[in-house]
């Protein structure tokens, strides 16, 4: 098989031709790596890489599952495998080995995909760019001058480049869609609940953040839904497992004409591009051709104190994630360990209280009530997945002058202010990406799907929401989209043209 093959296919396509014995595991790995050795030396994408060890795993490998074969990067945060590296994006973690292999990374391994390493994510997965101080930026395959996104970056860039056609992601604010927007990628958020979490741990960001994928194509998404959905006892949270397979469930036709409400307005009534707008408008366009009904909502949830309230959360995780490191580590941790803005989100933490913790958790509840009473009348809510294509290498992160300002600023402040100033803080990357944050607060699957791209030669994607527990239909809306000229998957580019 030549390298120019390999990277034309998908994990469903590897799958086959391994069953059927037209190319072997080590070849597969072989042409990965060849890949991986071409493009990351522009992307650096990974931090960590299992080259030897696992050409000895697949001698050994009696795995007979739905991804047998599949090469595929974990992400450097939450997804350990044990005795491999795992930096969290975070120079508090340079040496840490994982002492345990997560329930998602083992339930990856049971189905036969090979761990070939961990792809790079920003510190603690707090920003929607991927730059972390310890292995410094990930860069864009479209344009190396512009960043993938986070947090999963490594993982977008990784795919994007034909390295691999799937990768581990997470997706806690929209660290699944976001660089799937800005890579001309497919990004599904599940349903929280529905994929494995822990172990020792049952929730992730409060049940903000779950794990899945990144991937090129929607059946593969699909495949590893069938693959991974669960119900975990020790989890906090869990959905009902769908009944029927995603991977067929996908090539059927919708029963009916379908509902759908659609805004362009940002959320936090930030700027949207001209380009976020011309691709929502694509898909309504087709929508409407297909015979379904689409409409302009306010889905009456208030966007800006939506926000706030992931902040402090954000603020109260940090805080309590640095007590027990010190706890651990049985030092005390300064502004010069982190980064600027995990080290801000963790001053601030310490002042909030745990009514004004648990009042911001109970406004998630209210949007997932407004938005469960909105899907009784709307199968699908469709925004921009990005206000705008990717930025610049750079421009969302701080420099350290500013970062020392910062740091400065945050301790004068009342507890009040400090969180007013975290808004602030993160207003520039927000702006960016105001619309992905919804459907990880009120627990929602979404998706980003690849519809556009910029003169400039940039894709950016839309997001479609649905209500708990329907990634099916998100995966059939998905699929017939793949089908039609819309879908712009890898077309422009450059590794792949």
């Amino acid at each position: 098989m030549k390298l120019s093959e390999y990277i034309s296919l998908d994990g469903v396509d590897i799958v086959n031709l391994i069953q059927k014995k037209e190319v072997t595991k080590k070849e597969i790995l072989d042409l990965s790596f060849e890949q991986l050795d071409i493009v990351n030396p522009a992307l650096n994408a990974i931090t960590n890489i299992r080259r030897e060890t696992v050409y000895e795993e697949i001698k050994n490998n009696s795995a007979n599952g739905k991804f047998d074969g599949l090469p595929l990067f974990l992400k450097d945060i939450s997804q350990s495998l044990k005795g491999e590296l795992l930096t969290n994006g975070s120079r508090l973690f340079k040496n840490n080995i994982a002492q345990h292999t997560s329930n998602f990374v083992q339930k990856l391994l049971s189905e036969g995909c090979i761990a070939m390493g961990h792809s790079t994510s920003p510190e603690f997965a707090l920003k929607n760019v991927t730059e972390p101080k310890i292995h410094g930026a990930t860069r864009n395959p479209w344009n190396h001058d512009h960043a993938p996104g986070g947090s999963s970056g490594g993982a977008a860039a990784l795919v994007a480049a034909g390295v691999v056609p799937i990768t581990g992601a997470s997706d806690g604010g929209g660290s699944i869609r976001i660089p799937a927007s800005f890579t001309g990628l497919f990004g599904l958020k599940p349903t929280r609940g529905r994929t494995p979490v822990g172990p020792g741990v049952g929730r992730n960001w409060q049940g903000a953040s779950v794990e899945f994928v990144l991937s090129k194509t929607v059946r593969d998404s699909a495949r590893m839904l069938d693959t991974l959905q669960v119900i975990q006892q020790q989890a906090a949270f869990q959905t009902p497992i769908y009944p029927d397979v995603y991977e067929e469930t996908v090539k059927l036709p919708f029963d009916r004409p379908l509902k759908i409400g659609y805004t362009m307005d940002s959320p936090v009534g930030t700027p949207v591009s001209d380009d976020a707008k011309k691709a929502v408008q694509k898909v309504l366009r087709w929508l409407e051709s297909e015979g379904h009904h689409v409409e302009e909502v306010d889905n009456g949830v208030d966007g800006i104190q939506l926000m706030r309230n992931y902040f402090l959360m954000n603020s109260g995780e940090i805080s309590s994630l640095v007590q027990e490191l010190e706890e651990m580590m049985q030092k005390e941790i300064t502004a010069d360990d982190m980064e600027v803005e995990a080290w801000i989100l963790n001053v601030a933490g310490q002042n909030v209280s745990a009514a004004e913790f648990s009042r911001s958790l109970a406004s998630w509840d209210i949007a997932a009530e407004k938005m469960a009473i909105f899907h009784e009348q709307y199968d699908f809510y469709i925004t921009p997945a990005t206000a705008f294509p990717a930025p610049k290498v750079g421009e969302l992160t701080a420099s350290e002058t500013d970062a020392g300002m910062l740091r400065e600023k945050i301790e004068q402040l009342t507890p009040r202010k400090q969180q007013e100033f975290i808004y602030e803080m993160f207003l520039p990357g927000l702006t960016y990406t105001p619309f992905t944050q919804l459907a990880n607060l009120t627990g929602q699957p979404a998706m980003s799907i690849p519809v556009h791209v910029t003169d400039s030669g940039l894709p950016i994607g839309v997001q479609a929401v649905a209500e708990k527990g329907a990634e099916h239909r998100l995966l059939q809306l998905a699929h017939q989209i793949e089908q039609t000229d819309l879908w712009i998957g890898m077309k422009g580019n450059p590794y792949f043209n």
